[in-house]
């Protein structure tokens, strides 16, 4: 009479039991299903990131009694809480949740890795002593044109003198000086209108909560530079008014202003996150093209054989004429280079062009954004974009079908 032979793991020595090894691989299978299922759960969650402003060594501004860093960290964890509560589909990411610094570049970089929708920097505001000020305000990115918002914008900003080779790391941008500030003028936004309607939510619920309204603003802040999302800065209150001061150290005050952040927070995402929504924040309505007053329609790249390049851009006050070029077919993509966003018409031959000539114009959400170049072939247009890199090093490359601006890749697609 034969026995079964026994599976041994050499390993133990000990006999193996196949039903428990199956019933372990299966539970190990499973549980790789569950986890790449939930990964990627987390990835189609919304992601809002809070920035508590300052932290460490960087206390921001001090009051009679209190410090900057402190309140801003009370209010960015009561207002995670809110939203980790009430919003679980949201996924809450800190750039600080304790007493720590952070320079202001990984703060930005922190909300790009994780793919952030939203970027929150919250800070608490100041004035000279001597001066009274009361309220709250919030800023998006652009030009401080205003002496006021300059002067905000130096203050948030010198918290890169903390850092450790910050004039290499920020190339050479000094916080002090006004004319580092100019860069402001010319740097892209592709989330203007977002970031200008998210900061308006937070101040309408700022007001509803009795706070004094002192507006939306643009200013030039180092923290929202960097982030490839909608971003604002909220500024709660004056630690250097004694009454404001009080206030933004009790509780009352402390979740009033979280409270407000949550409401602007869930107002905005009613309005952005949908698809609908999704595609027109990025802007595939229709949004007319109009050349800038004065100025000939922008041409197209000059065809040419593979090996050639593309003839360099014609330059203010140069003698050269631009050649005649086939106008591109506005039934396939047209990709432009958009070099930069302003809040107003501008001239023919503004200096802000640097002598580039055909520069074009298309508006979107209340902004003028201005393109030069024009092409069906996206490969001319990237060589044009390399051609005035030395002028205008932040551009990007846009894409239109029959005049309404469109998804960039599905345009390199469809142009294949």
């Amino acid at each position: 009479m034969r026995f079964p032979r026994k599976r041994i793991n050499f390993a133990t020595r000990k006999p193996l039991n196949m039903k428990n090894n199956f019933l372990k691989l299966l539970y190990i299978f499973l549980a790789s299903l569950l986890c790449i299922d939930a990964s990627a759960a987390d990835e189609r969650r919304f992601k809002l990131v809070i920035d508590a402003g300052h932290g460490g060594r960087d206390a921001g501004a001090v009051g009679a009694f209190s410090k900057e860093k402190d309140i801003n960290l009370k209010v960015a964890l009561a207002f995670g809480r809110l939203v980790e509560t009430r919003c679980p589909d949201v996924k809450v990411i800190y750039t600080r949740k304790t007493d720590v610094f952070i320079p202001l570049q990984k703060r930005a970089a922190i909300a790009n890795k994780n793919k952030a929708n939203l970027f929150i920097s919250i800070h608490t505001n100041a004035v000279p002593k001597g001066r009274l000020a009361y309220g709250t305000e919030t800023y998006t990115l652009g030009m401080a044109r205003a002496a006021a918002n300059l002067e905000v914008a130096k203050r948030e900003n010198s918290v890169i003198t903390y850092e450790d080779n910050y004039k290499l790391t920020y190339e050479g941008f000094d916080p002090d000086k006004a004319e580092s500030y100019i860069i402001f003028e010319f740097m892209q936004d592709r989330y203007m209108k977002q970031s200008v309607d998210l900061a308006s939510c937070i101040q309408k619920q700022y007001k509803q909560h009795g706070r004094r309204d002192k507006g939306v603003h643009q200013a030039g802040f180092l923290v929202l530079r960097q982030t490839s999302m909608p971003a604002v800065l909220t500024e709660l209150g004056f630690i250097s008014t004694p009454e404001e001061e009080q206030y933004l150290n009790t509780d009352k005050g402390v979740s009033e202003l979280a409270q407000s952040l949550f409401n602007g927070f869930v107002t905005y995402r009613k309005k952005y996150d949908t698809p609908a929504a999704l595609l027109a924040a990025a802007g595939t309505p229709p949004a007319e093209v109009k050349p800038v007053p004065g100025t000939p329609a922008a041409p197209p790249s000059p065809a040419k054989p593979a090996q050639a390049q593309p003839a360099a851009p014609t330059h203010a006050g140069s003698s050269s004429s631009t050649p005649e070029t086939p106008q591109p077919d506005a039934k396939k993509p047209i990709f432009k280079i958009q070099l930069f966003v302003c809040n107003s018409k501008l001239k023919t031959g503004d200096a802000r062009f640097k002598g580039l000539k055909n520069v074009e114009f298309y508006k979107e959400g209340g902004m003028f954004k201005y393109t030069y170049g024009a092409s069906n072939n996206y490969q001319e247009i990237r060589q044009l974009q390399r051609d005035i890199a030395n002028k205008f090093p932040q551009t990007f490359i846009v894409a239109f079908v029959n005049g309404q601006r469109t998804d960039l890749n599905k345009a390199r697609q469809s142009a294949k």
